[in-house]
């Protein structure tokens, strides 16, 4: 049975996560410690026991969710689990950079410096108060696609993250993603919600962001990943290092294409995904893209390292 590690996105991030990896393994206390000297300062700290409000922000969560997959993965690492026990790895949109790290493809504190630029370009790229983001519930991703067209109106509005059958997040121009949000709803929505989010993610107003990263890229060695990455902005798997780092620029302004990242992973054999980190959203998504009996097992946890080991 084929086995994907997949790696989850803003929005998991919370204080205390893990802290108990960190102080059950020294080898994922050491991904902390390294973390905090590459960005120079002690996102550790923030992570285990700071603000909410400061670690949501996009700068701080983008590091701090790769530190503490990272940190799941060296555990693993510990008990012989490691990414060799993995067929494809694949992230959410910054989780992408964690698989990466994970399958070494990046070195672990240029993982966490380029998120860190990552994080406080998309936040720069477009003005607070200009850009949303919004969740349909219940259109398919073909009829969400219809509505952030109708609903741009000469202003961007882009189809974001096509997160399961009945999940697209829109992204774009405040006006406009709220256009969306009324057009969804008129189109037989279940639900369509603004998203408490700082920037439009995932679209053209990102572009600034885009050109930040290709420079930040450029400087940085990329090697071929250990198990194929299976990309977001394909929805396949790709491996050569030079393709990695244009579509890790690619993915600022694209669609992170989730679901049909699965259906492919799914395709290939996968049966089994560990979620890697925080939270289990990911598995969530899994669940409603493939139904059945997918097996699922998060990792974010000693006790849940040792039920694997087990």
């Amino acid at each position: 049975m084929s086995r994907a590690f997949v790696f989850p996105g803003q929005g998991a991030q919370a204080i205390g996560m893990g802290k108990a990896l960190a102080e059950a393994y020294p080898a994922a206390r050491a991904v902390f410690d390294e973390v905090d000297d590459a960005l120079e300062e002690k996102l550790s700290a923030l992570i285990w026991g700071g603000d909410i409000a400061e670690l949501t922000l996009t700068q701080n969560a983008q590091p701090a969710l790769m530190a503490t997959s990272m940190a799941a993965i060296a555990a693993l690492g510990a008990e012989g689990l490691g990414i060799q026990q993995g067929d494809f790895v694949a992230g959410h949109s910054l989780g992408e950079y964690s698989a990466l790290c994970a399958a070494g493809s990046l070195s672990l504190s240029d993982t966490a410096r380029l998120l860190r630029i990552r994080g406080k370009a998309m936040q720069e790229a477009v003005p607070v108060g200009v850009g949303a983001m919004a969740a349909l519930l219940g259109l398919d991703f073909a009829t969400a696609t219809e509505v952030a067209a109708e609903a741009a109106q000469g202003e961007v509005c882009q189809a974001a993250n096509d997160n399961d059958p009945a999940q697209v997040v829109v992204s774009g121009h405040k006006a406009a993603v709220e256009r969306a949000v009324e057009i969804a709803k008129a189109k037989g929505a279940k639900r369509a919600l603004m998203l408490p989010v700082s920037a439009p993610f995932h679209c053209a107003l990102m572009q600034p962001a885009a050109a930040v990263m290709a420079e930040a890229l450029a400087g940085v060695v990329i090697h071929a990943p250990k198990v194929p990455l299976v990309a977001n902005v394909r929805a396949e798997a790709v491996t050569e290092p030079d393709r990695i780092r244009q579509l890790l620029v690619a993915q600022v302004t694209g669609s992170v294409r989730w679901r049909e990242s699965v259906l492919w992973m799914a395709g290939a054999g996968v049966a089994e995904y560990w979620e890697i980190g925080a939270g289990k959203a990911l598995s969530g998504m899994i669940k409603r893209i493939i139904g059945g009996d997918v097996v699922l097992k998060a990792v974010g946890t000693p006790e849940d390292v040792a039920a694997l080991k087990a």
